[in-house]
């Protein structure tokens, strides 16, 4: 467990048993660190401006005062761009606006990484409409990994599998249906890939290097495209 999520698990844990203890001690043994950490964690902690308190005597310990905290916002990139999504399908109701106010103050609150890799994310989202397609089909259900190379088996209008590795560049949603935009090294070009007749897939450890889309990739006119945002 890195130090943010043990700062985040500490918090938790303390705020579960509010208003009881937890000695130091109790601490170490739960996340598997020293004393010595779990005091400087702690410490971390109390100059970020949560009250965390230390309660004197045999059975006291460090206490939260639950009553003046909320829980952290741990959105991952993955579920703030999911929540983007979702939010087009408000538009021309009278909740959009207070919709997307309530999804940036969420972002604002989330870790600087996280929320840098959710706007990273949304950029490479590109809709032609205001709403984004309402399903996938089955096997590509889900998101596929954008940052690492994708073995994938692919079928042609023929029925014709090949494998290919890809790397994701980002997603395309066009009526009613997404496709997936990569670039192929089978083709050595920008494709763009429709799920239906992606028949596996199985990500790789090897990371996409650095590339961009540009305009003429999509091959859609720029005034139809409207990229997503948070």
């Amino acid at each position: 467990m890195n130090r943010t999520d043990r700062l985040y698990a500490l918090v938790e844990e303390l705020r579960a048993v509010a208003p009881r203890p937890r000695s130091a001690r109790w601490l170490a043994q739960r996340f598997e660190v020293s004393v010595r950490t779990v005091e400087r964690d702690i410490s971390a902690l109390q100059q970020s401006g949560t009250p965390i308190y230390a309660e004197p005597g045999r059975a006291g310990g460090y206490c939260l005062d639950r009553a003046h905290t909320l829980p952290p916002v741990n959105l991952t990139p993955e579920e703030a761009v999911a929540m983007a999504l979702a939010l087009r399908q408000l538009a021309g109701t009278p909740f959009r606006q207070p919709a997307a106010s309530a999804l940036r103050k969420l972002v604002a609150a989330m870790h600087p990484d996280d929320a840098a890799a959710a706007h990273a994310l949304a950029g490479r989202i590109h809709l032609v409409g205001e709403s984004p397609p309402a399903s996938l089909p089955r096997l590509a259900a889900g998101t596929l990994p954008v940052g690492r190379v994708l073995r994938i088996g692919y079928a042609d209008r023929h029925g014709a599998v090949s494998v290919r590795d890809v790397e994701p560049l980002g997603y395309v949603g066009i009526r009613e249906q997404w496709y997936l935009i990569a670039w192929c090294r089978l083709r050595e070009s920008v494709r763009v890939f429709r799920p239906d007749r992606i028949t596996a897939v199985t990500p790789t450890r090897e990371s996409v290097p650095p590339r961009s889309l540009t305009e003429g990739d999509l091959d859609i006119p720029p005034r139809r495209l409207r990229q997503l945002t948070l």
